[in-house]
């Protein structure tokens, strides 16, 4: 009975049976809405960027359309900025921001490091312009994508 009333009281000394590795346990957003912050991303940092690059930097889209490779270079390089900052120092971009996800490492669910950035932003360019890595969540069951596994990162509710 004593045992009881110590429980009963918060008296017990003893910890839950609750081990560290099960309470850091957090389960990946969904895919739908890391699909809808990757195209509120597209919208708001992407299509600026292709426009002040075409018709600012460039001159048109004749010039754009006449020196291809330069123009998507400035793009990319300007991008691949802007990304890894809001990755790095912010955990999250405009698009995962607005809805409430962010971008943690896999492991400790920390923030995550530089050279994972790189590896994330470089792994997510592969991942779109080859077409069989996009519907790579849908196959796997815990439905991370290829940018995730090569990473080390995954992307989770706030």
């Amino acid at each position: 009975m004593a045992r009881w009333r110590d429980t009963k009281h918060n008296k017990n000394k003893e910890k839950s049976p609750i081990s560290k590795e099960e309470t850091i346990q957090v389960e990946s957003s969904s895919i739908s809405s890391r699909l809808r912050a990757f195209l509120t991303d597209t919208f708001l940092i992407t299509t600026p960027i292709l426009y002040i690059v075409i018709y600012l930097i460039m001159g048109s889209g004749e010039a754009f359309s006449q020196n291809r490779t330069k123009g998507w270079l400035i793009i990319l390089f300007v991008h691949l900025l802007l990304i890894i900052f809001f990755w790095f120092v912010k955990n999250q971009t405009p698009g995962l921001k607005a809805y409430r996800l962010k971008i943690v490492d896999a492991v400790s669910k920390k923030r995550i490091s530089l050279v994972q950035s790189l590896i994330r932003y470089a792994a997510t360019l592969f991942a779109v312009v080859s077409f069989f890595l996009i519907f790579l969540p849908f196959i796997r069951k815990d439905k991370k994508t290829f940018q995730d596994l090569l990473s080390n990162t995954i992307i989770v509710h706030e």
